[in-house]
């Protein structure tokens, strides 16, 4: 049986998320500490007591998520269950980066200030409501893809997550964005809908983001990862330092091929797909992409202890 620890991104925060593994967990706890630590501020305080639409500000759901992804890893460990019990690791957009935390590619502080930094600079890269995202149900990626070319218009618009056979999420300018709404729905979309989010990631208009990304991701280490990390924009493993950090940048504009990710781990041998962190909504998508896998999500003590049987 092959394992996949995954990752997930940003949509996936509440209010009190990994506060149990803390206070169960010792090392959980410690996780916490040391991204507050590594911020200067107490961002364990808006995770566990704080206010959902500002832990929802993409500077600070990226570190937070991360931060609740690698505590319930280190509750894991403390079970016995460490990252060399995967034989993968993957993460959904942000998530990619708790994947390269979790296996010793990025230290935790580092990868803590990295992701306040990604997420402010995502922020800042578009002004507020000129560019958006939405999400195409029912369209598989080929159509979707069709859908944004013909919304373009001159203007940016492409499939930015391809999530799972019925879901991909567009990205660019807003009027382009509401034009493949319409397109799709005309196309037989079951549904196409506007996403409320702060800013279009994953496309073109990200480029200012990424030359902050690739300045930041200079001035920090990365190692060779323990364990092979399945990347979003390649859609494949790699384990090499540097190949890392060039394709951390590039997946500031690039598509997050999650769906493809996922069938490349089918076909290296992956059965058992454990969602890291918060919420399950990786696991949603693992089971429409492959059919007969094993999913599980870890992300309170009780999973914890459940998967160590």
């Amino acid at each position: 049986m092959s394992r996949a620890f995954v990752f997930p991104g940003q949509g996936a925060q509440t209010i009190g998320m990994g506060r149990a593994l803390a206070e169960a967990y010792p090392a959980a706890k410690a996780v916490f500490d040391e991204v507050d630590e590594a911020l200067g501020e107490k961002l364990s305080s808006l995770i566990w007591e704080g206010d959902i639409a500002e832990l929802t500000l993409t500077q600070n759901a990226q570190p937070a998520l991360m931060a609740t992804s690698i505590a319930a890893l280190r509750a894991l460990e403390t079970e016995g269950i460490g990252i060399e019990t995967a034989d993968f690791v993957a993460g959904h957009s942000l998530g990619e980066y708790s994947a390269l935390c979790a296996a010793k590619s990025l230290a935790l502080s580092d990868t803590a200030r990295l992701l306040r930094i990604r997420g402010q600079a995502m922020q800042e890269a578009v002004p507020v409501g000129v560019g958006a995202m939405a999400a195409l149900l029912g369209l598989d990626f080929e159509a979707a893809t069709e859908v944004a070319a013909e919304a373009a218009q001159g203007e940016i618009c492409q499939a930015a997550n391809d999530n799972d056979p019925a879901q991909v999420v567009v990205s660019g300018h807003k009027a382009a964005v509401e034009r493949a709404v319409e397109i799709a729905k005309a196309k037989g979309a079951k549904r196409a809908l506007m996403l409320p989010v702060s800013a279009p990631f994953h496309c073109a208009l990200m480029q200012p983001a990424a030359h902050v990304m690739a300045e930041a991701l200079a001035a920090v280490v990365v190692d060779n990862p323990v364990v092979p990390v399945v990347v979003n924009v390649r859609a494949e493993a790699v384990m090499e330092a540097d190949r890392i950090r060039d394709l951390l940048v590039a997946q500031v504009t690039g598509s997050v091929r999650w769906r493809e990710s996922v069938l490349w781990m089918e076909a290296a041998g992956v059965t058992e797909y454990w969602e890291i962190g918060a919420g399950k909504a990786l696991s949603g998508m693992i089971k429409r992409i492959v059919k007969g896998v094993e999913t599980r999500a870890v992300g309170a003590p009780e999973d914890v202890l459940a998967a160590k049987g």
